[in-house]
């Protein structure tokens, strides 16, 4: 109200839509258009009712204008979202997305960090671990690294004959043992992440005329360890093996307690019958370890894990450890002069000098541990003819052997027929639970 003219200014209101005809405008009204009041001016009290009645009317009347009018332009403002679909241009005939009815997954994620942060990072955390355990290629990366898996300290070697060898070429069935042989090794180095390092035997040949294959091994072992500085532990293992258990990790299986499936006295097994320790009066000078029968009785100290079977030594698959010890043995073991002197005499060249060298020389025998054959070199039926029932060396299936040797198959046996019998045994074996329900073989 205009105290000057007596004017009261007032909007008109439509009760239709909450806004005046004129939106936005006022227009004067006289002082005698205003409705009368209810009660007389005259009264004090009567005045002071009316002006609080009003003032409460009034209230409830912005209030409901307000809301209504807040509602109509939040309805019809556009959806600014990026991810929302753009409104009909100019012209076009296609009707608006109603606003509201377009599901956005991204900004619902981002709604639910925002008002869950511990919950979203919990799930964060199971997320990306679910996701290296399932991801095989993660799953390599995670198991060799060198705090998590400890995959990078071990290198597979296993050496292949593309020439056929010194004496004669392969066959079909040959070739096809070696590509079991092969593919058997590559898919356990990729599931725990270790190295593996083949080596075609026959571009090694410079011995073929001294019928000197087998010896290079040690000369093999010795470019492993220059080509793999990091690596801590080698595995040999010969071409007609089978890792049956591809579930088993090394770790797992054996260095995780080294010393608990180990034994550094051979008389506990000693198909050769040497004599351990060696005697006082033979050799004065030994060391107390050298006089012990387990050395120093470290698993620190373990460099050469060997099995036996029934004639001695196997070297068929066994462990060598990067120091200085073995690379002093790799040098004395390969040196040519033991060779030429020794190899019409040793049938199992490179086992028998071996052998030799742990009889004769005591400083070998404080490194070197004997691990049981069917730890990681079970034998087939066929070898080991001298004792066909001796159960510490032939393979079985109850016990779920970790290595099968087909040790001299290439002897009147037929190594290819035993190589896809034991790939067939060892799938029946590792079946997962869905090919199990399933029947799958």
């Amino acid at each position: 109200m205009d105290s000057s003219n007596g004017i009261l200014w007032a909007g008109g209101l439509d009760e239709k839509d909450g806004l005046g005809r004129r939106s936005g405008s006022v227009s004067p009204l006289p002082i005698s258009s205003r409705p009368p009041s209810p009660l007389p001016p005259s009264s004090k009290g009567n005045e002071k009712a009316a002006g609080w009645s009003m003032k409460a009317l009034n209230g409830v009347s912005s209030k409901r204008f307000l809301g209504k009018h807040l509602r109509k332009i939040s309805t019809s403002l556009p959806s600014y979202s990026p991810f929302s679909p753009a409104g009909p241009s100019a012209g076009s005939k296609t009707p608006a997305t109603p606003r509201g009815r377009f599901f956005n997954p991204l900004h619902t994620a981002r709604l639910f960090v925002l008002s869950r942060p511990k919950a979203s990072a919990i799930y964060l955390i199971i997320g990306v671990f679910i996701l290296l355990l399932l991801s095989p290629f993660l799953k390599r990366g995670f198991r060799s690294t060198r705090f998590l898996g400890g995959g990078h300290r071990f290198v597979i070697i296993l050496a292949a004959n593309h020439g056929g060898g010194v004496m004669e070429w392969k066959n079909a069935q040959q070739w096809a043992s070696e590509r079991e042989s092969i593919a058997n090794k590559k898919h356990y180095a990729n599931k725990w992440g270790y190295h593996l390092e083949i080596k075609d035997m026959s571009t090694k040949k410079k011995y073929a005329h001294e019928w000197r294959e087998s010896w290079e091994k040690v000369d093999i072992i010795k470019q492993t360890m220059r080509q793999y500085p990091k690596a801590e532990w080698f595995w040999w293992l010969d071409l007609h093996t089978y890792i049956m258990e591809p579930s088993l990790s090394l770790q797992g299986h054996i260095f995780n307690h080294l010393n608990e499936i180990t034994y550094r006295d051979i008389s506990i097994y000693n198909p050769l019958n040497i004599t351990h320790p060696q005697s006082n009066a033979e050799y004065p000078y030994l060391t107390d370890d050298e006089k012990s029968p387990i050395g120093d009785g470290k698993a620190d100290s373990i460099n050469l894990i060997v099995p036996q079977d029934c004639g001695g030594f196997n070297l068929g698959s066994f462990f060598i450890r990067r120091s200085d010890w073995s690379e002093r043995l790799l040098d004395i073991w390969w040196d040519p002069v033991g060779y030429e002197q020794k190899h019409m005499d040793w049938e199992h060249k490179e086992q028998d000098a071996l052998e030799y060298l742990y009889i004769n020389q005591p400083w070998i025998r404080t490194s070197t541990a004997f691990i049981p054959q069917r730890m990681i070199n079970s034998f087939p039926p066929g070898a080991c003819a001298e004792t066909p029932n001796d159960p510490r060396i032939f393979y079985n299936e109850r016990d779920r052997d970790f290595v099968v040797n087909m040790a001299g198959c290439e002897w009147g046996r037929d190594c290819w027929g035993e190589m896809s019998a034991y790939k067939r045994l060892s799938k029946k074996l590792n079946r997962t639970l869905w090919q199990k329900i399933w029947g799958k073989k």
